[in-house]
């Protein structure tokens, strides 16, 4: 049974998101190139990563890989090599004397150590050919990153349907919950991926806060939202609009509001940094307005916003789809 568990180790690039992601992988091939030529096979749902290797200093590849993840030891990397588990883009086996080749493409498996179990469940709410659509709990990331890997959704959902196409077609955040579509098809993924590009999804989420005594709801909040600090929170800033989201109220719960929000665009973080502007932030948010995230995930709190549901016409059959999460706030 494959088990690699060592270090507090990231991947520089998850192959997973291949087709829609189009990140170079090197100098000479985008991710999905190298995915369709991945020199390494899937491992119990989980593909390889890759990193590309940059100009610098380093004489090995051991060396490069020594400074760039300090927390895997030399010894971790010199096992893999011994048994194939690290190539480079044209198959040939890494091992600790191969010479620094500047735009080369390295593949390994990542290695995690005590991998925290998510105890709650996915449910998959359609599937076709093309398509998978998945309604996903609180706490479970959709693509391995960081401190998670097999407790992912998507490695989840590839050891259930025996599948490596499987792919996310958007994002949702591994706090929120509800519905997320991802493709299986790489020839038609396009026409998925385009739709979202489009704005042509019409996406509806729920989110439990503070009831606001003197509103005028329905409303708009329009925004600027650029990157703060640290690197993960967003902020808005003066200038020029680029996220909007329309907010209604569902019902209300003595001093709480069940509240409707409508992203029409879809920046990161775009839905919980709104409210908090509003002075009403998601209940259970560790994020905003005040930075409180730690390591420790508290599963009786879960964020208490939730992707309620996606309906589109399908790019290919014309039909109208519409998706709803069973979970509810």
């Amino acid at each position: 049974m494959f088990q690699m568990l060592t270090g507090r180790e990231c991947s520089s690039v998850d192959l997973s998101q291949a087709a829609s992601d189009k990140r170079p992988c090197s100098e000479k091939h985008t991710i999905d190139e190298v995915n369709l030529n991945a020199p390494l096979p899937f491992v119990e749902g989980v593909g390889p990563s890759c990193q590309w290797l940059p100009a610098g200093p380093w004489k090995t590849v051991i060396d490069f890989f020594k400074e760039q993840y300090p927390h895997v030891h030399a010894t971790t990397w010199t096992a893999r090599m011994a048994k194939g588990q690290v190539v480079d883009e044209t198959g040939r086996r890494v091992d600790a004397k191969t010479a620094f080749r500047v735009g080369a493409c390295i593949f390994y498996y990542r290695e995690l150590e005590n991998e925290k179990i998510i105890p709650f469940r996915e449910q998959v709410l359609y599937q076709d050919e093309h398509m998978l659509v998945a309604d996903k709990p609180h706490f479970l990331p959709v693509i391995p990153a960081g401190k998670f890997l097999h407790e992912t959704l998507l490695v989840r959902l590839r050891k259930q349907r025996a599948t490596e196409d499987l792919a996310p077609i958007h994002r949702l955040d591994r706090e929120t919950a509800g519905v997320i579509l991802f493709s299986l098809n790489r020839k038609t993924r396009g026409h998925y991926t385009s739709l979202f590009r489009n704005h042509k999804v019409q996406k509806v989420y729920e989110a439990l806060a503070l009831r606001l005594q003197e509103s005028n709801f329905p409303m708009t909040r329009r925004s600027r939202v650029v990157q703060g600090e640290p690197f993960f929170r967003m902020k808005e800033v003066p200038g020029e609009a680029n996220s909007e989201t329309h907010i209604r109220v569902i019902n209300n719960h003595g001093s709480l509001s069940l509240y409707q929000l409508r992203p029409i665009t879809g920046r990161k973080h775009q839905l919980r940094l709104h409210l908090a502007a509003l002075g009403i932030p998601v209940i259970n948010d560790k994020l905003y307005p005040v930075l409180t995230a730690s390591d420790d995930d508290d599963f009786s709190r879960p964020l208490k916003l939730l992707a309620k549901s996606i309906s589109f016409r399908d790019p290919l059959s014309g039909r109208e789809h519409y998706f709803e999460s069973g979970t509810r706030l």
